[in-house]
């Protein structure tokens, strides 16, 4: 009897695994800000759900006495800790007699398309919206309509780019997320020149003035984002967007820490599943983000108008 049931879990087990790269994928090719994902290297991890960031901070320079000589400078050194507060998941059912494919080929087909349709969109939401709420109040637009007629949502990049200029943040990579409207609007304002007998004419604009665009789903950019915690199998989930639409947010990527940590999918066959005669899949993820307290500079918002 254990013989019998421990093959189909070890089965599931190695299946699962084999998906991770297949998810991890998906991820990184729908998520908008997986742009601003820090890099593995420079976490470290305690526990399950808390990372350390390394911070450093000195003093300016003093006086040089020839008597005395340098003057002795304070400097702090440390590894902050910051806990990942987003723990999310879904558990899913199907029918052993409906499961007319083989477990790789459902596996593949359910997981795949709810990270594209749920879990992506969840995550970008909820990071841009935590940015959104980080903006200084003097690093934002008013409340804009780009679509408005006399809105020039070029000019109001140019200021956000001054602003992060005239506080030092550097220049270089510097990406700015912008909604459709806005950039429809950003492209109508900016000039655009062809040549003579030129066929193939093309107006997208990948780089502003050395900045970055990514374009965002207007259905993931707003000022806050509600994780909606349903308690029965029929609630829906998701989030819920309110305050602000976000017609655009520059980020300085040396500003922001944004970890996504894929837990391995549990998958348990019909014949240890207790509750159903049904193969029964666990997704959970863990993530979050953060802004370090000296570089909110590095935050610029063009507020959109009220949802």
């Amino acid at each position: 009897m254990a013989t019998t049931m421990t093959a189909p879990v070890n089965n599931s087990i190695a299946l699962a695994q084999k998906y991770l790269p297949i998810l991890d994928e998906i991820y990184k090719e729908g998520s908008k800000t997986s742009i601003l994902d820090t890099a593995e290297y420079n976490v470290r991890w305690i526990g399950a759900k808390t990372i350390q960031l390394f911070n450093s901070a000195s003093v300016g320079l003093a006086n040089y006495s020839r008597n005395a000589g340098y003057q002795v400078g304070d400097v702090t050194q440390a590894w902050e800790d910051y806990t990942l507060s987003v723990d999310r998941g879904r558990s899913f059912s199907v029918d052993v007699m409906d499961n007319d494919e083989t477990l790789g080929m459902a596996f593949g087909s359910l997981m795949g398309e709810f990270e594209r349709v749920h879990v992506i969109p969840e995550v970008d939401a909820y990071r841009l919206a935590k940015y959104a709420g980080l903006v200084k109040a003097g690093a934002k637009t008013a409340a804009t309509d780009p679509t408005a007629n006399g809105v020039n949502i070029a000019s109001q990049i140019d200021e956000g780019m001054a602003y992060m200029d005239e506080l030092e943040v550097p220049h270089e990579g510097r990406i700015c997320f912008i909604s459709p409207k806005a950039y429809e609007n950003l492209k109508a304002n900016v000039a655009r020149y062809t040549l003579n007998l030129e066929k193939d004419i093309n107006n997208n604009i990948e780089m502003y003035n050395d900045l970055r665009l990514v374009k965002v789903p207007q259905a993931r950019f707003a000022t806050v984002c509600t994780l909606n915690a349903p308690t029965t199998s029929a609630g829906a989930g998701g989030f819920t967007l309110s305050g602000n639409n976000s017609n655009f947010l520059i980020v300085d990527p040396r500003a922001t820490m944004q970890v996504i940590k894929h837990l391995v999918p549990r998958v348990f066959s019909p014949e240890v599943n207790q509750e159903a005669d049904a193969w029964k899949f666990d997704y959970r993820v863990y993530h979050d983000c953060f802004v370090q307290a000296q570089k909110l500079d590095g935050l610029y918002l063009g507020l959109g108008t009220a949802i």
